[in-house]
């Protein structure tokens, strides 16, 4: 179904009676996005060439927030208001810790900026509108079903991710918005939660609002965090009954180099056992900077080894973004 006609169902849009804020307002600041990314760019392969999702303008100077995968390595981007209307943007910065995106955009957008909020009010229980870029009819009123720990494949960890449901349909850069119309979160991914005896249901995981706050001015004055870069590996890894397997090897990482392989169980690192996505981010991250050396113990076909790993910085593999 193209992108204009798809609209969230009217029995999970918010209702302006159930809100203390000018509920047409808030959404009015969130925007629908698409990118174009280069088939060489690192990303492509996983991500694709052409990307759609949602953004929000943070800043009546056109400052505007979304979550990396939507943009990153982008050759064009752009922005579209509620009422139609088409401007520009380019990547000022992007922050892999946290996920985040900082744009600028390229032209005037005439929409209320939102303001940030306080993201520990999210809390259990809480009423939230999770919001696309096209008002109500691409908005969902959902709950805060969780305040826990995510681990993503990708190298990645939000210690206190945000977790809502119902789940919205085009879930990446979504607003998170608050009671008082204040952003708490920007959307990133769509998950299962077992509800028992078999039964599942969708929700949406959310990266807190207030892991921007300390980098919010670092990525739009030097592109990324003023810290130094994690060690990488450049790996997919998931988590099986207390182990942590490796399902995919980048081929510009630093784990390729080091002859790692798909099916590897990571055992240890440094001779610290790892038995979850978290331990083994939290272990290796604690080793310094990135381009430290890691030693994995791995099980491959059913013997233990060793694999010494130069980690590197993921900055330096991605394309750097194209000024307009």
């Amino acid at each position: 179904m193209p992108s204009s006609e798809w609209k969230v169902p009217v029995v999970l849009q918010p209702k302006l009676k159930d809100c203390d804020f000018d509920l047409d307002a808030a959404l009015a600041s969130v925007l629908h996005i698409s990118s174009t990314v280069p088939e060489t760019a690192f990303s492509a392969a996983t991500l694709g060439t052409e990307r759609a999702g949602n953004a929000v303008l943070i800043r009546d100077t056109g400052i505007v927030l979304t979550i990396g995968y939507l943009v990153n390595e982008a050759d064009s981007i752009w922005l579209r208001t509620g009422d139609g209307r088409v401007v520009p943007a380019h990547v000022m910065g992007i922050d892999q810790t946290t996920g985040f995106a900082v744009l600028q955009a390229l032209g005037r957008l005439d929409v209320p900026a939102m303001p940030l909020g306080d993201s520990d009010m999210a809390q259990l229980g809480e009423r939230m509108v999770v919001a696309g870029g096209g008002g109500r009819q691409r908005s969902v009123a959902a709950r805060v079903v969780a305040r826990q720990q995510f681990a993503g494949y990708w190298e990645y960890l939000v210690d206190d991710a945000i977790f809502t449901a119902p789940s919205h349909p085009n879930w990446g850069g979504t607003a998170v918005i608050g009671a008082q119309g204040e952003l708490l979160g920007i959307g990133s991914l769509q998950l299962e939660q077992s509800r028992g005896k078999g039964i599942t249901e969708n929700i949406n995981m959310s990266v807190p609002i207030n892991l921007l706050k300390p980098v919010l001015e670092d990525l739009i004055t030097l592109g990324q965090p003023n810290r130094p870069p994690r060690p990488w590996l450049g790996v997919y890894a998931t988590e099986v009954e207390d182990r942590v397997i490796l399902m995919g090897i980048t081929d510009r990482g630093p784990g390729k180099k080091a002859d790692l392989r798909v099916g590897d169980v990571v055992l240890a690192v440094e001779g610290k056992p790892v038995v979850t996505l978290a331990n083994f981010y939290k272990r290796l991250w604690k080793l310094g900077n990135a381009g430290v050396e890691a030693r994995l113990s791995i099980l491959r076909d059913g013997q233990q080894k060793d694999v010494k790993v130069i980690t590197a910085d993921r900055n330096r593999v991605a394309n750097s973004p194209r000024l307009h």
